[in-house]
C-alpha cells in the first residue's frame, strides 16, 4: 500500500494497530520508502511515563507528528513538550481532543458534560497553554479552534470522508473541502483510500479536492 501511494500522500500514519503488530520496524520501513511519519499512538499516562514514551518516539526516523491525549492533563503535556526539547526536526506534538467516534451521548456516558465542540475547544486551549504545537480535532470544531488559538497552531482533522464515502464508525465526519475551509492544516484519510479499488487514484482525487479548496 505504501509503495502504491508514494507521491500521492504527504505523510503516512502509523497507529496503534500497526505499531502493536510491528513496532518501530514499521516506522523505519516506511521512513525508508521516503515517507514522513504521523505516529498516532495517543500517549496517555502519568507525566514521567508519557515524557519517556515521547522521547523514545522522537528518536525514530522521520517522525513529523506525534499524538498524546489532552485528557492526560496540563502537567503530562508540559512534560512531553520538555522531553522533545528544541531539537532540529523534532516531531510536532499534537493533543487529541475529542475522538471523532464520540458524540455528546458518548461523552455523557463517560461523565464529560457539555457538547463535543465545547470540550474540544477547551482542550485545545489547554494544549496550547501547555506548549503543544497543535491538536487533533474534528472538522466540526476546527474553525472555532483556529479562531481561538491563532494561525500558527496546527489543526489535524481525522474522520475525513469524501462525499461519496461511508462514515463507517465515525460520528463527526467532514469532507476534505469542508475541513480545509474550516482551517485544517493536515487531513487524516484512511479507509476511503485503503479500501478503494484503486488506492492511488483515490488518494490523488482527494489531493485534488484539497488543492481546489485551498485555492478558494
Amino acid at each position: 500500500m505504501a509503495r502504491q501511494l508514494r507521491g500521492a500522500a504527504g505523510l503516512v500514519k502509523v497507529g496503534s494497530q500497526l505499531f502493536t503488530a510491528e513496532g518501530p520496524r514499521a516506522v523505519k520501513t516506511l521512513a525508508g520508502l521516503g515517507f514522513g511519519i504521523f505516529l498516532d499512538l495517543k500517549f496517555h499516562d502519568i507525566p514521567n511515563t508519557a515524557a519517556g514514551a515521547v522521547a523514545a518516539a522522537a528518536e525514530l526516523p522521520k517522525v513529523r507528528l506525534l499524538t498524546l491525549h489532552t485528557l492526560g492533563g496540563a502537567a503530562m503535556m508540559r512534560a512531553a513538550r520538555e522531553a522533545v526539547g528544541n531539537k532540529k526536526n523534532r516531531p510536532k506534538l499534537l493533543g487529541v481532543t475529542v475522538l471523532t467516534s464520540m458524540d455528546e451521548a458518548a461523552l455523557q456516558g463517560v461523565g464529560i458534560s457539555g457538547s463535543a465542540a465545547e470540550r474540544a475547544l477547551a482542550l485545545a486551549r489547554l494544549a496550547q497553554q501547555a506548549g503543544l504545537d497543535g491538536v487533533v480535532a474534528s472538522g466540526h470544531e476546527a474553525r472555532a479552534i483556529r479562531e481561538a488559538c491563532g494561525p500558527k497552531f496546527l489543526i489535524v482533522v481525522p474522520g475525513v470522508r469524501p462525499a461519496s464515502a461511508a462514515a463507517n464508525d465515525q460520528s463527526r465526519v467532514t469532507t476534505p473541502a469542508q475541513a480545509i475551509a474550516a482551517g485544517a492544516d493536515y487531513l487524516v484519510v484512511g479507509r476511503p483510500i485503503t479500501e478503494a479499488r484503486k488506492p492511488r487514484d483515490a488518494a490523488l482525487a482527494i489531493a485534488r479536492e484539497i488543492a481546489s479548496a485551498s485555492s478558494v
